[in-house]
C-alpha cells in the first residue's frame, strides 16, 4: 500500500493566532471549494469514508469554536467606556461650576473693596483693584527697582485712583479717570507705562504724555525721573530749544513729556516720528480739549498711528462733553471715578467771604494777613493784568510776595515756582496757568481773590491745597455782582462736606461757561 504524503508534514504545527489575518483571507475560498467537491465525493464514498468525513467536519467546528478571535476596532461604545465618558463630563461640569462660583465671589469682593475706597467704575471685564503695592509683583511681575522707588517716595499704600487705574492699564485697556486733586494721578499712569516698557530702547518714542502747561510738563518729568532712579530710561521734556533744534530720529527717547503745541510743531517740521508710540496720556484732559488746544491735541492723536496704542485721560474734572469726545478716539474704555465726579477733596476747608465791592477785596486780604498769615499762600486772580496789579500792591507789605503769569519768560516762571516750593516766597499771586496739576505739597491756604470763571476752575484752584491727605483751607472772596454764580460753587462745597448757608443753596442754579466780568483796577487809592 502506498504511503500518504501527509507524513512529510508530521511534527509541524500551524499557529492560527499568529497568522489569523492570512487565515481569514483564505477561509471563505476553502469553504467554497469544499462545497463544490462534496457532491462528487458523496457519490463514490462508502459508509466508512462518510464517517471519517463527519469526524473531520466536527473537528473543524471545534477548532473554529476554540480559535482565538481576531482583535479589531469596534465602532460601538461599550458600557464601560460610556460610563467613563459620563463621569468625565460630570467632573468638567463641576469644575466649570466651581470656576463660575469663584468668579462671582471675586466680583463681590471687588465690589465691596471699591465701595470701601469710594471707587466707581463702568465698563466690561474690569480688572480687580490692587490691595497693596506687593500685588504689583505677584500679579504683574513688577520690577523690584520700581517698588523700591515707590517706597523711598513715601508710598506705603496705593491711593484709590492708583488701586484701579494701574491694573486697568496693565491689562491693556484704555481708560478715562476722574479723581480729586492731589490723589496721585501722575503715578497712576506713569507706573504702568514703566512696567510695560520694561527697559530702555533706541527704537523711537514709545510713550507720550501731554500736559496743558509747561510747568505741569516739567513737574511730570521730575516725577517720572524719581520713579526710574537706578534704571536707565530715556525721559525727555520737550523744551523750546529742543523743539526747534533737535532731530528725535537721532536721539534716544522712551517717554516724551510736553505741551500739545510743541509736539505738534515738531511733527509738522518732520523732526518727530510718533508711529511707534505705545502709550498716549492726556493729563488734565478737560483743559486739553478746550478750544485753544483741541486742534493741536487732535493732530498729535492722529500722528500716534500705532494700531495697538493705549490711550488714557486723567483729570480732576471730566465734563460729559469731554467724555463723549474721548469715546470717539478710545475703544472699550473703562471709566474710573473716585468719590463724586467733579468734586473737591474732603481735606480742604472751604469758605465764602462777602466783600461788597472790588475795593473791599484788597482791604479784606490785608486784614486777613494782619490777623494770621500762615504761609505758603496762593492767590488766584482773573488775568495777568490783575496779577501784576495785585503783586505791585503786596510787594512792599513785607510778606515776601511773587507773581507768575503767561507773559513772564520761561526761566522767570520756573524761578517763581521753585522759590515758592523752597519757602523763599510766602505769597504767590497767580493766574489759572498753575491751577492745573501743579503739586505744591505744603500750601496751607488758597485765596480766590477773583471769583473763578467756572466750577472746574474752582475745583482745580483750591486743589493746590490739601494734597496727598494733608489738610488745607480755601477762601473765596465774592462781591454783589458774583452772587448769581454762588450756587455752582456752593454745590461743590456741599458735596465735599462743607457747611453752606441755606440762602445760598436756595439760589437758582445758573448755567455759565466762562464768567469773566470786567473788573476795576486793583488799587488802594480812592477813585475820583
Amino acid at each position: 500500500m502506498e504511503k500518504d504524503t501527509s507524513f512529510l508534514f508530521s511534527g509541524i504545527t500551524f499557529n492560527r493566532k499568529k497568522f489569523a489575518p492570512d487565515f481569514a483571507r483564505f477561509q471563505d475560498k476553502e469553504e467554497v471549494d469544499c462545497a463544490t467537491d462534496e457532491p462528487a465525493l458523496l457519490e463514490n464514498a462508502d459508509p466508512e469514508s462518510e464517517q471519517v468525513a463527519a469526524v473531520r467536519t466536527d473537528k473543524k467546528r471545534k477548532r473554529k469554536a476554540t480559535s482565538d478571535p481576531v482583535e479589531g476596532f469596534s465602532v460601538f461604545k461599550s458600557s464601560k467606556s460610556k460610563k467613563a465618558m459620563d463621569q468625565m463630563e460630570e467632573t468638567n461640569e463641576d469644575k466649570l461650576l466651581l470656576g463660575k462660583k469663584e468668579y462671582h465671589r471675586q466680583l463681590e469682593r471687588d465690589a465691596l473693596f471699591r465701595k470701601k475706597h469710594n471707587i466707581h467704575v463702568s465698563g466690561s471685564n474690569i480688572p480687580s483693584p490692587l490691595q497693596s503695592f506687593t500685588e504689583l509683583k505677584l500679579r504683574h511681575n513688577c520690577k523690584s527697582y520700581l517698588l523700591r522707588n515707590l517706597g523711598d517716595l513715601g508710598f506705603k499704600e496705593p491711593t484709590p485712583i492708583q488701586r484701579q487705574a494701574i491694573p486697568v492699564l496693565l491689562s491693556g485697556r484704555e481708560c478715562f479717570a476722574c479723581a480729586p486733586t492731589g490723589s496721585g494721578k501722575t503715578f497712576a499712569f506713569v507706573c504702568p507705562i514703566l512696567m510695560k516698557l520694561e527697559r530702555a530702547s533706541k527704537d523711537g518714542i514709545r510713550a507720550v504724555i501731554l500736559c496743558p502747561t509747561r510747568e505741569l510738563a516739567a513737574q511730570t518729568t521730575r516725577e517720572c525721573k524719581k520713579l526710574v532712579k537706578g534704571k536707565k530710561f530715556y525721559i525727555k521734556l520737550m523744551t523750546k530749544q529742543l523743539t526747534k533744534s533737535a532731530d528725535f530720529s537721532k536721539q534716544p527717547c522712551d517717554i516724551l513729556i510736553s505741551t500739545p503745541y510743541r509736539v505738534h510743531y515738531a511733527v509738522r517740521k518732520r523732526k518727530l516720528d510718533l508711529s511707534k508710540v505705545e502709550f498716549l496720556v492726556l493729563d488734565e484732559a478737560d483743559k486739553l480739549f478746550e478750544l485753544g488746544l483741541v486742534k493741536q491735541v487732535d493732530a498729535v492723536v492722529k500722528a500716534c498711528s500705532n494700531p495697538s496704542i493705549l490711550r488714557s485721560l486723567f483729570s480732576a474734572t471730566l465734563p460729559d462733553t469731554v467724555v463723549e469726545l474721548a469715546r470717539t478716539i478710545m475703544h472699550d474704555a473703562v471709566r474710573i471715578i473716585i468719590g463724586r465726579k467733579n468734586s473737591a477733596s474732603e481735606t480742604i476747608k472751604q469758605k465764602l467771604v462777602f466783600v461788597g465791592s472790588e475795593e473791599g477785596k484788597l482791604l479784606a486780604l490785608r486784614q486777613s494777613f494782619a490777623e494770621s498769615l500762615n504761609p505758603p499762600v496762593l492767590i488766584f486772580v482773573q488775568n495777568k493784568e490783575r496779577a501784576k496789579e495785585l503783586y505791585n500792591e503786596l510787594r512792599y507789605d513785607d510778606i515776601r510776595a511773587d507773581v507768575i503769569h503767561a507773559d513772564l519768560p520761561e526761566m522767570q516762571r520756573e524761578n517763581a515756582v521753585d522759590n515758592f516750593r523752597s519757602g523763599k516766597t510766602w505769597v504767590l499771586v497767580a493766574t489759572d496757568v498753575i491751577a492745573r496739576g501743579m503739586d505744591f505739597k505744603g500750601v496751607n491756604c488758597v485765596i480766590n481773590y477773583d471769583f473763578p470763571e467756572s466750577m472746574a476752575a474752582y475745583v482745580h484752584r483750591i486743589g493746590r491745597s490739601g494734597r496727598a491727605g494733608r489738610s488745607g483751607e480755601a477762601i473765596t472772596l465774592y462781591t454783589e455782582a458774583d452772587v448769581p454764580y454762588l450756587r455752582n460753587i456752593a454745590n461743590v462745597m456741599a458735596a465735599s462736606g462743607c457747611e453752606v448757608p441755606a440762602w445760598i443753596m436756595a439760589l437758582a442754579k445758573k448755567k455759565w461757561r466762562k464768567y469773566r466780568p470786567h473788573r476795576e483796577a486793583i488799587s488802594n487809592k480812592p477813585q475820583d
